[in-house]
Parts: C-alpha cells; sequence; structure tokens
C-alpha cells in the first residue's frame, strides 16, 4: 500500500559553519587596522552610521515581510564593505548606501533571489545620481595587502561548502587579461602587478562577485557570469576609459543572472543548515536561507485487529 505524502519544509545544509562569520571577522579587523594605523579616509561617524542603519534597516524589512527571525549577519557584511569602500563628504549618503544595499535585497528580487549584490548595487547607484560619493581603491601598502590576500584566500579553505569557483574563474579571466594587455603594449610585469595590489579588487573577487545568493545557480553559469565580469570589468578602463570598471561590470552583467540560471537551472545556495520538525517552520529561518520543500511521507493509523 502506497503511503501519502506530504509536503513540509526542510533545509539542504552545505556547511556546518556559517561562512559569514568569517567574512565579518575579517572585514571587522580590516576596518579597525585601516582606521587606526592605515588612516583610512573614513571617519568613526561614517563607519557608525553605516553600520547601524544597514542593521535597522534589515530589522525593519524582517518585520515589514513578516519573516520568522532577524538575520544581522549579511546586513553587517555589507555595512563592512560600504566602509571600506564608499566615501563621501556628505553623511547622509553613507545612510542611503546602508539603506539602498540592504532594501535592495528584499525589493530587486527575482523568483525569491537577488538580483544585485547589496553593495555593489549601492555603490553604482549613487555614483550614478550623485558627486558627492566616490569609491576608495585603498592603497593600504605591502603588508595589510598581502594579510588581507592571505585571509581571504583562508576563507576559501575554510569555508569549502562556500561557491569559490566563481572566484577562481574570475580571478584567472581577469588576471589574464591584465597581464595580456600588458604584453600588447609592451609593458613590464610590475605594471599589471601594480593595478591587483589594492583593496577594492580583494573585496570584490573574493567578498562581492563571489556573493552565492546574487551569481548562477550551476556552476557552469557561474564561470560564465565570472568570465563577463571580468572582460567587462578590463573593457571600461582600457577602452571607455572609466574607473571603477568592475562595479560597472558586476553591476550591469547581474542582470544577465536570471537569463543564465534559466538556461542552467541549478540547485540554490542557503548560508546555513537548518532543521525542522514536520509541521513547523524551522527555527532561525531567515530571507537569506530559503526552505526547500520535499516529499515526506506521512504516518498511516495502524489497523485495528
Amino acid at each position: 500500500m502506497n503511503t501519502p505524502a506530504v509536503s513540509v519544509p526542510v533545509s539542504v545544509p552545505n556547511s556546518r559553519f556559517d561562512p559569514r562569520y568569517y567574512q565579518i571577522a575579517v572585514l571587522t579587523g580590516l576596518l579597525v587596522y585601516g582606521v587606526g594605523w592605515l588612516h583610512f579616509e573614513i571617519r568613526g561617524t561614517q563607519a557608525a552610521v553605516t553600520i547601524v542603519t544597514a542593521l535597522l534597516t534589515q530589522f525593519v524589512c524582517t518585520r515589514l515581510w513578516k519573516l520568522p527571525a532577524f538575520d544581522p549577519k549579511s546586513a553587517l557584511i555589507s555595512a563592512l564593505s560600504l566602509c571600506l569602500l564608499l566615501r563621501t563628504d556628505l553623511l547622509v549618503f553613507a545612510a542611503v548606501a546602508a539603506v539602498l544595499a540592504i532594501a535592495n535585497k528584499f525589493v530587486v528580487r527575482w523568483r525569491g533571489k537577488h538580483v544585485f549584490n547589496p553593495t555593489n548595487f549601492a555603490i553604482v547607484a549613487l555614483l550614478l545620481t550623485t558627486p558627492h560619493v566616490w569609491v576608495s581603491p585603498g592603497q593600504w601598502g605591502n603588508v595589510a595587502f598581502f594579510a588581507f590576500l592571505m585571509a581571504c584566500l583562508g576563507g576559501l579553505v575554510v569555508n569549502r561548502a562556500f561557491r569559490s569557483d566563481v572566484t577562481y574563474a574570475f580571478l584567472a579571466s581577469y588576471i589574464g587579461i591584465l597581464f595580456g594587455y600588458s604584453a600588447w603594449l609592451g609593458h613590464l610585469p610590475a605594471v599589471p602587478l601594480h593595478r591587483l595590489e589594492n583593496g577594492a579588487f580583494l573585496l570584490f573577487a573574493f567578498f562581492m562577485i563571489s556573493d552565492p545568493r546574487t551569481t548562477p545557480d550551476r556552476r557552469i553559469g557561474r564561470i560564465l557570469f565570472a568570465v563577463l565580469v571580468a572582460i567587462g570589468g578590463a573593457f571600461v578602463p582600457f577602452v571607455l576609459y572609466r574607473t571603477n570598471g568592475l562595479l560597472w561590470s558586476l553591476a550591469l552583467f547581474s542582470l544577465a543572472v536570471p537569463l543564465i540560471d534559466r538556461l542552467w537551472p541549478g540547485a540554490r545556495y542557503q548560508w546555513r543548515p537548518l532543521t525542522t520538525r514536520p509541521g513547523h517552520a524551522p527555527e532561525g529561518a531567515s530571507y537569506e536561507t530559503p526552505i526547500a520543500r520535499i516529499p515526506v511521507p506521512a504516518r498511516v493509523p495502524a489497523r485495528a485487529t
């Protein structure tokens, strides 16, 4: 006799350790070191306003969208990234950037998935609309750069379940383009190396383009996406002679992700494992942890004897 099936929410675990904890630790350490010792061009007030506004926006959106729990981790990562990249001469734009970054996750969606990386969306939106913001490439010196590089590479090793293939594909493509272009112009290898030695590039490669909630679901799609972003990121400065090529390229090709997912569908990424009981919503579920539904056999009452 076939047993009836019911659909209950369960989670598909990706790893035992949420990689966002590692990201928060790395970004926080870099921000503290940069402000305290390297004298980054960001005031403590701006950093505080950015972080508080991002967390407050996440909390408000959690309530408005009636989500089961407030999860500050992704909002904190976006806020820390904004602190490291975005500069402004008006404090209000620091708050506006935080609101745009977090609200974008809830408003601009396609089939339940983010379209834009939150930090990238906020920066590009403000660059397009106001002259009061700019991006700091973060020339931090060799010590800070290589320390941050080792931390980023360590993140790929520690969080093996994190979708690092898009980062590897982007790095291989973009570095290959830079060295190939420099060789074509007859430049020494020191020229492309100098272009790579800045913190903004590392933040982009390891924290923005690698965001699993905005990249294609299938590996072949993620590799194609990474190559397209690398090509666009080189095209903007070398052909259009504009700055922030990687940011513009990521914003543009993020619009192609829904099409890529349609051509090569795959499993959605989840940040952390969750457990559920039949008929109950998972405790701690958040907007960043979608719940899959699979058929589970229901109990059938025993026949009376």
